[in-house]
């Protein structure tokens, strides 16, 4: 028989139980907020940004009479609104008929159609009609009236606008620049009228230097949403930004259009706000999906020139030699 063993349990001092009783209250201070913390990190990046309205047109073609009606309406109403700013005003620019092509010209964020104003008249010379729309909440006397723009707006502006401009010519195409690139793009994805597209440092995503890539789906979800309270750097709202990466993130995975015959992208080498790299990257995606060709420029940073490159106050005397090309690029083949 084995013999009997005594195990003496002494009772902890209370200096003990006090610290004990410190590090469960400490690990607890650091593991709820820490749980609470990864739970939102991990809600933020599994967020679904897919939204049914992002991710099909929705306008028709209208009719020349129809079309041309349209955009009449659109310049009219623009011209009698007192908030809007006479030189933002909607463009359209027409031979009084049918043209063999038209295109669509799409401002930036911030933007307004004056910006297009020149290079509009280098397209209409050459037997274009064009049509310049204003985009929604821009344009306006209250130069902040744009924060509040909706990447459904955005979507329905760039669709109808579209479906007016194919209206006025047999051929249609769409110039973009910034975030009138992004809805560009879009618009080559959605619609299967689309036979050209010119991209104009498009706004796809931030550059490193202004938003890490790892802080683009947060920024799209807390502020596209308007969880968080609005920031802005100099004239843009993060919330309206984050419309446009919201767009961007309703692309197709494999962008299929049987019309698209060619693609072209313009950026400017000293351009620090947008992502340069996703500007070819997307657009070759596109061109390699549809077996068309793309034709790429990026303007030498010795230039200088901004992100805006085409607004003729942005690049002063380039435009003698960059109106021509972006023309000469817009009808490779």
């Amino acid at each position: 028989m084995a013999p009997l063993t005594m195990r003496i349990i002494t009772k902890p001092s209370a200096p003990e139980v006090a610290a004990t009783r410190r590090r469960r209250r400490w690990t607890l201070a650091v593991a709820v907020p820490l749980a609470v913390l990864l739970l939102a990190v991990a809600t933020i990046y599994l967020w679904p940004l897919g939204d049914g309205r992002l991710r099909r047109s929705e306008a028709p073609t209208l009719g020349f009479a129809d079309a041309t009606a349209a955009a009449q309406r659109q310049v009219a109403r623009d011209e009698t609104d007192a908030t809007v700013r006479p030189e933002c005003r909607t463009q359209l620019l027409t031979h009084g008929q049918r043209a063999s092509r038209t295109v669509l010209m799409l401002h930036g964020y911030t933007g307004c159609p004056a910006d297009f104003q020149a290079l509009a008249r280098v397209f209409f010379d050459r037997g274009y009609n064009v049509y310049v729309p204003r985009e929604p909440r821009h344009g306006r006397v209250d130069k902040d009236a744009h924060e509040f723009v909706t990447a459904t707006e955005l979507v329905d502006y760039a669709d109808t606008s579209a479906g007016i401009a194919a209206g006025l010519g047999s051929e249609f195409g769409v110039v973009g620049l910034s975030g009138g690139g992004n809805l560009a793009t879009w618009l080559t994805e959605y619609r299967g009228d689309v036979k050209r597209a010119l991209l104009l440092a498009p706004f796809y995503a931030p550059d490193a230097s202004q938003a890490p890539p790892m802080l683009i789906k947060p920024m799209t979800v807390l502020w596209g949403r308007r969880v968080l309270p609005d920031r802005r750097n100099g004239d843009m709202f993060y919330s309206a930004l984050a419309q446009y990466l919201q767009i961007r993130a309703n692309y197709k995975d494999h962008p299929v259009n049987e019309s698209l015959t060619s693609l072209a992208v313009v950026t400017s080498g000293a351009d620090h706000l947008i992502n340069v790299d996703e500007a070819f990257a997307l657009p070759g995606e596109i061109a390699r999906t549809n077996d068309v060709p793309l034709t790429e420029y990026k303007i030498p940073a010795a230039q200088n020139l901004p992100h805006d490159i085409v607004g003729p106050a942005s690049i002063g005397p380039a435009a003698a030699d960059l109106y021509p090309r972006y023309l000469t690029m817009y009808e490779a083949v």
